[in-house]
């Protein structure tokens, strides 16, 4: 856990996008008196003079100038206002000199359009909102871009797809600094799921059925108390009264994933949990989560993370 997050500026801009902004704000600006340890400090910081107007006839006045990105430790650029216009050369500046001095950068929509132009994606991973993966490819070769994810993550610079991919992306910082409990915590106060994992497509076929149909969330929370068992298709099926092919074409259809895929993120969240909460230890942990062997826990633990078991629980684990 961090003992100072440091600072968090998020950029404000005449024709700001409200949403993202807005997102921003929430989860790193809003006073957190629920945690007993130090929380992100936060700005807002001009990159125009002057009042500034956002979407929906709101004028913003930042907390500071450009000159404070020299002492953020986060960055975050909101979608920003016109794709096709490039960005104020100031700006681009002080985002250069904070990624080389190790200040982290978060992109939300298309405020990837602003690190494009700063150069600071060339040879990297990175995404944006689906409609504009292919015109950021296009202006932008030498950025190797993701149309499918929610959000990538190349360690000093993330990147999401469109707006509320971007809680996922704040909430993924989160976790970093502070671990996944943290993280869920924020995600509760938010009143919604915990965030989903940055491969999840960001394009849902049908997010709004055309017809009624069975809601699987019983069947989803049904799993997640049965993670222990090694869960079938047929199982889930069955709980949801479906045949197997009707189930897998709906719960794709309702969460952008394979059963498979959304059971090892699952997995994967009570492990981190465990991992930060108890005293269990790994052979323990990975009964608890389903895993055949202590031996798949720790490979799919690390790739699904990205770092070892006991790694996580020294770093979030109760002191």
């Amino acid at each position: 856990m961090q003992n100072d997050p440091g600072l968090v500026a998020v950029l404000a801009y005449d024709g700001l996008c409200t949403f993202e902004f807005g997102i921003a704000v929430e989860i790193f600006g809003l006073p957190r008196p629920e945690f007993d340890f130090a929380w992100y400090r936060h700005c807002i910081v001009a990159v125009d003079d002057g009042p500034m107007r956002a979407l929906g006839g709101l004028q913003i006045t930042a907390d500071a100038d450009l000159k404070v990105l020299d002492e953020a430790r986060t960055i975050i650029v909101p979608g920003w206002r016109n794709r096709d216009e490039q960005p104020p050369e100031a700006l681009l500046e002080a985002l250069r000199n904070a990624y080389v001095r190790g200040a982290r950068l978060l992109s939300i929509c298309s405020g990837v359009f602003v690190l494009a132009a700063a150069g600071l994606l060339d040879g990297q991973r990175a995404t944006t909102h689906w409609r504009y993966t292919d015109e950021l490819a296009s202006r932008f070769p030498a950025i190797d871009v993701d149309p499918a994810v929610l959000y990538m993550d190349n360690g000093q610079v993330i990147t999401s797809a469109g707006s509320a991919a971007g809680i996922d992306a704040c909430l993924h910082l989160v976790e970093r600094d502070f671990g996944a409990h943290i993280a869920n915590c924020v995600a509760r106060r938010l009143v919604m799921a915990p965030q989903r994992p940055g491969g999840q497509a960001q394009f849902i076929p049908a997010p709004v059925p055309q017809v009624p149909r069975d809601d699987l969330s019983a069947v989803l929370e049904w799993a997640r108390q049965h993670l222990d068992k090694p869960l079938t298709v047929s199982q889930l099926a069955a709980k949801a009264l479906m045949s197997d092919r009707t189930f897998l074409r709906r719960f794709s259809e309702s969460t952008g994933m394979s059963p498979k895929g959304w059971l090892q993120h699952a997995r994967m969240s009570l492990a981190r949990s465990l991992l930060e909460s108890t005293n269990l230890n790994n052979e323990q942990i990975a009964e608890r989560c389903g895993f055949a062997s202590v031996e798949s826990f720790r490979v799919a633990f690390r790739k699904l993370v990205g770092v070892a078991p006991s790694f996580y629980r020294e770093r979030f684990g109760q002191r």
